[in-house]
C-alpha cells in the first residue's frame, strides 16, 4: 500500500490518499475541502477512488466529502454514529469558519470499532477513539504499520477537547489503550502537521507520554 498527504482547507488539514499498488484503487480519507486539488492529485497518480473515509465530523475533515462523492460516484464511510450531530451541523460550522458549502454530510455507512474497510486488495482496521469528538475513528493498516489518526494524536501534542462533547479523559484513554498497543514502530499521519511514530510520542509527548 502507498499513501500521499494533501493539505487542504485554510486549516491545512491532512487529507490522505491510501491506495493499492496492484489495482491503483484508492481510499480518500478526510476530504475537508479543496476538492479540485484532491481530484487533480488522483488524476496525477492515475488512481481510481473507491470510497471516502471520515475520521470525524469536523468541517475541515468532512466539508468536501459530499462534493467529492457526487463527482466520483463513490460512497462515504464513517465516522462512528456518535458524530452524527457534527455532520448535521455543517451549515453552522461553515458560518463559523468561513469555508465549505454548508451541506449536511450523509455517510452511506457508519463505522464502528472493529469494522473493516477495503479498497483494491488492501484493508484497514477501524478503531473507535473518542475524546476529540465522541465518534472519532482511526484507520490502521497492519501490514504497513501505518495509521491515519485524525485529530486524536499529533507530533508532540494531542487533540483538543473543548468542542461540544469533547472529553479529555476519554481522549487520553483512547491514546493509551487503543493506539499505544499498536506498537512503537507504527507510523501515524495526524489530522494536521507532520507524521510521527507511536514510540516517539510515548517517549516525548508532554501530554500523554509514558512519563506522564
Amino acid at each position: 500500500m502507498r499513501y500521499r498527504i494533501i493539505p487542504v482547507t485554510p486549516l491545512q488539514q491532512n487529507c490522505t490518499l491510501f491506495w493499492c499498488e496492484e489495482t491503483q484503487r484508492a481510499a480518500v480519507i478526510d476530504p475537508g475541502g479543496d476538492v479540485p486539488v484532491i481530484l487533480a492529485e488522483l488524476n496525477h497518480l492515475g488512481l481510481t477512488a473507491e470510497r471516502i473515509l471520515l475520521t470525524h465530523g469536523h468541517l475541515d475533515h468532512a466539508g468536501g466529502a459530499m462534493e467529492l462523492a457526487e463527482q466520483l460516484h463513490i460512497p462515504i464511510e464513517g465516522p462512528h454514529p456518535e458524530d452524527a450531530f457534527w455532520l448535521d451541523s455543517m451549515a453552522q460550522q461553515t458560518a463559523m469558519f468561513g469555508f465549505g458549502d454548508g451541506r449536511i454530510c450523509q455517510p452511506d455507512r457508519w463505522l464502528r470499532d472493529g469494522d473493516e474497510v477495503r479498497f483494491g486488495d488492501e484493508r484497514l482496521e477501524v478503531i473507535h477513539c473518542p475524546g476529540h469528538t465522541p465518534g472519532h475513528l482511526v484507520f490502521y493498516h497492519a501490514g504497513e504499520s501505518l495509521a491515519q489518526v485524525g485529530d486524536v494524536l499529533f507530533k508532540g501534542s494531542i487533540g483538543r477537547t473543548d468542542f461540544p462533547r469533547g472529553d479529555h479523559n476519554a481522549l487520553i484513554r483512547s491514546i493509551r489503550f487503543k493506539l499505544w498497543p499498536l506498537g512503537n514502530d507504527v507510523r501515524f499521519i495526524p489530522g494536521h502537521g507532520p507524521m510521527s511514530t507511536i514510540g516517539e510520542e510515548r517517549q516525548s509527548n508532554p501530554f500523554v507520554g509514558d512519563g506522564r
